[in-house]
């Protein structure tokens, strides 16, 4: 398998190769649990499980590190705003911790109701300050930072090639214009490191360190930990677009300036925004959809994966109930279908069809092109050359890259009409037919054709086969 990527450094496809060969490390950018994740926060998690699941199948041996940020992250990305953190604990009553206990369980209810495979490290900042406060060191050894009242702030000015993945222009910003809300700042997108109680009195949650006590800045939580647990320079960091012009770029510098190796990432993964029809969804505005809220409407977890997989990672969707429906009645289909498949089988073990297996991969290893891959899923469960038995070996091998469930449910799911039932109506039409009733004939060929039964009548009797309508 020939996976390749588009790597938004470059902005162009490029084969994967890993620094290790047969292992991958990577990152994806976790949630700030100051809140429930809504469906568009849950987008970038099923597209790291999909890569997760893809890089497996092509072989590899997969260390998948994920943050949780429970130390405040501010509602600006520019070291502006309120603490989210705080400000959900004054409204809940509760501490900042209990908050972020609280939030991390439901996040991870969402992903396993989502069937996304849990991480191998899960990693929350409040347990790693102490290495961000070693990297911190590191960078303000190598000539890259400057105090300024009371806070450590990162100099972009000193790191020349600051912002290539947003293609920000370095001469640009420094002729931008200083911003008023930190004056303490050299130059506007200059960044905080470590923050004192300079920035928020009385702040809930505080360390001793180098600088005064006080508090990191979001970004350093990431590239300490990431570092921590894959080393100086990794394979993959993926996020949501969102992330590329402040977020990622501040971590790229800081991670570079810190080892003095570059490229510190050598793959960015993002994926496009979920909007609705008024625009992106936003917590803060608290125009948001969450998963429960999509249960609690009627939906299956799987239904909400299927509908976006019909899209392309890198291309924006936008939410609707109507569209929902869509991949509902769809993946509803594939169950049902797949029911009656197995009903055929019996106890015959298949062969997976290596011709549709390797369809399937050339589409995953296209930058992970899931409506593609679901192309060769359906095309697979229809086709009428290959057995039951076969066709259900080959879903269960997509199944496991695609993570629908469908083999799952379609072992529970209720059964409309079995094998058996299919062959004693066909009985029943057989004899119809020759007892010249032909009415009665058609109307048990409708009835099954409701069912996505279609029967062919040869010279030796009539066979069955399931077609997607």
């Amino acid at each position: 398998m020939a996976l390749a990527l588009f790597n938004t450094i470059g902005r162009t496809v490029k084969p994967f190769i890993s620094l290790v060969p047969g292992k991958v490390g990577f990152y994806g950018c976790g949630p700030t649990v100051y809140d429930y994740a809504h469906i568009g926060n849950l987008r970038a998690y099923v597209l790291h499980d999909i890569l997760v699941r893809t890089l497996i199948r092509a072989g590899f041996s997969v260390t998948y590190v994920m943050n949780i940020t429970d130390i405040g992250h501010l509602s600006g990305d520019n070291d502006t705003g309120n603490d989210k953190m705080i400000n959900s604990a004054i409204v809940s009553g509760k501490s900042v911790l209990e908050v972020a206990d609280f939030y991390t369980q439901a996040f991870f209810t969402d992903t396993e109701r989502l069937g996304i495979m849990k991480p191998t490290i899960v990693c929350k900042a409040t347990e790693h300050v102490a290495d961000m406060i070693a990297l911190i060191q590191r960078i303000e050894a190598a000539g890259y930072t400057y105090c300024s009242g009371g806070n450590l702030y990162f100099d972009i000015t000193k790191f020349p090639s600051y912002g290539t993945l947003a293609r920000l222009r370095l001469d640009e910003l420094r002729a931008g214009v200083r911003i008023d809300i930190d004056k303490n700042k050299h130059n506007s997108q200059d960044f905080v490191l470590w923050f004192t109680k300079s920035k928020f009195e009385n702040h809930a949650l505080t360390w001793d360190s180098p600088w005064g006590r006080g508090y990191p800045g979001w970004h350093i939580e990431c590239s300490a930990m990431s570092i921590k647990y894959l080393g100086e320079q990794f394979d993959i960091h993926a996020g949501g677009i969102d992330h590329i012009p402040v977020h990622h770029t501040n971590e790229i510098a800081q991670s570079e300036a810190a080892t003095g190796k570059s490229p510190w990432v050598q793959y960015w993964v993002h994926n496009e925004f979920l909007v609705l029809d008024k625009g992106k969804m936003s917590k803060t505005s608290g125009d948001f959809i969450t998963l429960q809220m999509l249960v609690d409407a009627g939906y299956h977890p799987m239904d909400y994966r299927y509908f976006l997989l019909g899209a392309h990672y890198r291309s924006q969707i936008q939410f609707s109930y109507q569209a929902l429906d869509g991949a509902r009645n769809a993946r509803k289909s594939l169950v049902d279908k797949l029911l009656l498949l197995k009903e055929k089988a019996g106890s015959t073990s298949g062969t997976p069809s290596q011709a549709y297996l390797a369809s399937f991969d050339n589409a995953m290893e296209n930058d992970l092109s899931t409506p593609r891959a679901l192309a060769v899923l359906w095309t697979v469960i229809r086709d009428p050359k290959l057995s039951a038995a076969d066709i259900v070996a080959t879903v269960a091998v997509i199944d496991g890259i695609l993570g629908l469930q469908l083999m799952a449910d379609s072992v529970a799911a209720p059964v409309a009409i079995d094998a058996a039932r299919i062959e004693a109506l066909i009985a029943e039409r057989t004899e119809a037919k020759e007892q010249k009733d032909f009415v009665k004939a058609d109307c048990i060929r409708q009835e099954l054709n409701k069912y996505g039964i279609v029967l062919t009548d040869t010279p030796t009797g009539t066979t069955w086969r399931i077609d997607i309508l």
